[in-house]
């Protein structure tokens, strides 16, 4: 079946970039020109997907008002004479068939998918996480829906990382299938390098089977108190074939200050517009 939905996690409390996160979702925090969730919604969309499902939660209402038609701010671009922008702002209302459902309860990446239990279906779908900006050249979730296409399992994406920062990531136990996909033999959560199977860490994307929701409601809170995906995943995994692709581009975790910021940076010294004067302003100050 082809996947026509994608769930877009954008629950979380955002703690890190307090105090700014007291008002504003971390979503919304810029990434040059628009906010983080625009990336994500517009990689599904280049993607294939047809229809959005925001998890979203209380103060989250910025995310709702972005994606919404704006009559009042059309109307005065249009007085204005601002022909460019009205394009582009009536362009955003119209990007994307987007649902909203609310994670009342902060109880992990596991339980913010099972919320959108009813709007998914019985279909297969693809989970996004917005925190996870990939550059890459083809987008990062059309490459795991070829996988997915060809293979028949769901599909993780998995990045190499360093011996310190296994005990940061899900990581799996990899059977190489071919360039750049494996098979999951098994998942942990979390471990310390000497239990971890290998250097391949679960990243922000996700291509899963309508069953998973049966996992993660028999699924007991884990690492944090909260429902793990992985460990779902790993229920699953007695039943299926789950598979992985190894990510290409760059990965930027926005998740964090110094990440947020680094990705606005990476991104400024492309854009023609900005990259030159950026780059002898850093010059200058280095």
């Amino acid at each position: 079946m082809k996947v026509r939905k994608a769930v877009i996690i954008a629950a979380g409390r955002g703690t890190r970039f307090l105090p700014v996160t007291r008002s504003q979702p971390k979503e919304m925090l810029p990434l040059l020109d628009r906010p983080l969730i625009h990336y994500a919604v517009e990689e599904a969309l280049d993607s294939g997907i047809k229809q959005v499902i925001m998890v979203t939660a209380r103060g989250k209402s910025a995310i709702e008002d972005y994606f919404d038609h704006s009559s009042e701010l059309e109307h005065f671009l249009e007085q204005k004479g601002d022909k460019e922008r009205l394009k582009q702002m009536r362009a955003m209302s119209r990007m994307a068939d987007i649902s909203y459902v609310r994670q009342k309860e902060q109880l992990g990446l596991g339980h913010a998918i099972l919320v959108a239990t009813e709007i998914v279906g019985n279909e297969p779908f693809a989970v996004i996480l917005p925190d996870d900006i990939i550059d890459s050249p083809v987008p990062a979730l059309k490459s795991m829906l070829g996988v997915y296409e060809q293979y028949g399992g769901g599909v993780l994406a998995v990045e190499r990382v360093s011996d310190e920062d296994t005990s940061r990531y899900g990581i799996i136990e990899p059977e190489k299938v071919a360039e750049r996909i494996y098979r999951v033999l098994d998942l942990v959560e979390k471990p310390g390098p000497s239990k971890a199977p290998s250097r391949l860490g679960i990243v922000g994307r996700y291509v899963l089977p309508p069953e998973i929701f049966d996992a993660l409601k028999v699924t007991p809170p884990g690492q944090g108190n909260e429902i793990q995906v992985t460990d779902a995943l790993r229920l699953l995994l007695k039943q299926q074939k789950l598979y992985a692709w190894e990510l290409e581009g760059v990965r930027h975790d926005t998740g964090t200050p110094s990440g947020w910021l680094k990705a606005n940076v990476a991104y400024a010294l492309k854009d023609a517009a900005i990259g030159p004067e950026l780059k002898a302003y850093l010059k200058k100050l280095l």
